[in-house]
């Protein structure tokens, strides 16, 4: 059924693979209040077309297109657009709500979560239209998606984590590990960016050089500062620095 509506909005649609963006196409169909105005396929199309066109209302981006990241066009191209990112992969959400995001959608895209985010859209809508990105992330900043899974390289080969898997991240010459069963993953984060989207039921930043898993420890010595042993560890053990103990302790509490 139709969803009628008086105001139009234009809207347009990033994204590099043809079957998913026909489906986006004729899902916003069906919001007759949306005016598609173009369908970009790549970064580099996108710079040129933000750079001679009028920036629309609302953008539907990919997020891993063929020649790069669709940030890479609101990098060099700064928009004040909504954008509602669609993608398979979760663990860009913070870097995706810096950049004016109101939603972010997992592939396959489902039509009441599309309408959800768009009812989203409208409601941060002033009257006057103007779009304050301070206020939108005010608005958004408690409903953050939180990072289910992660994607590493191995080579030239991708993997998907699944962060329930992950014993701990950790720092180490500047780059951030994540820890499994099996092996270690280098990863794109900083402990600081993972804090944002980790869950915080399960993870606890305890000093830092680590993020732990409350599903992956082992053992707690109290004495003389709380020491942890997770059950697959990088390390012999992990120190709770002394600023953070009484936090620990109620983190475990929870």
């Amino acid at each position: 059924m139709k969803l009628e509506t008086t105001m139009r909005i234009k809207t347009i649609i990033i994204e590099d693979e043809k079957p998913a963006a026909r489906k986006l196409e004729r899902l916003l169909s069906l919001f007759t209040d949306l005016e598609l105005v173009a369908t970009i396929n790549s970064v580099e199309e996108g710079i040129t077309w933000f750079s001679q066109n009028e920036a629309p209302d609302l953008i539907f981006s990919d997020i891993v297109l063929g020649d790069g990241l669709s940030f890479e066009i609101f990098e060099k191209v700064p928009t004040k657009s909504f954008i509602i990112y669609t993608t398979a992969f979760d663990q860009y959400t913070l870097k995706a709500f810096k950049l004016n995001s109101i939603d972010y959608l997992l592939k396959p895209i489902m039509e009441d979560d599309l309408k959800k985010a768009i009812e989203k859209y409208k409601s941060f809508l002033p009257s006057e239209r103007s779009h304050n990105s301070m206020e939108i992330k005010s608005l958004i900043k408690n409903e953050r998606q939180k990072l289910s899974r992660i994607l590493v390289k191995i080579g030239y080969n991708l993997k998907i984590v699944q962060t329930d898997e992950v014993s701990c991240f950790f720092s180490e010459n500047k780059i951030v590990y994540l820890q499994t069963k099996e092996r270690t993953f280098p990863t794109d984060f900083t402990l600081d960016e993972l804090q944002e989207v980790l869950d915080e039921m399960k993870f606890f930043r305890v000093n830092r050089q680590f993020i732990i898993s409350s599903e992956f420890i082992k053992n707690i010595h109290t004495s003389p500062y709380y020491k942890v042993e997770l059950e697959f560890q990088p390390a012999e053990e992990i120190t709770v620095s002394r600023d953070r103990v009484k936090d620990f302790k109620d983190w475990l509490s929870r």
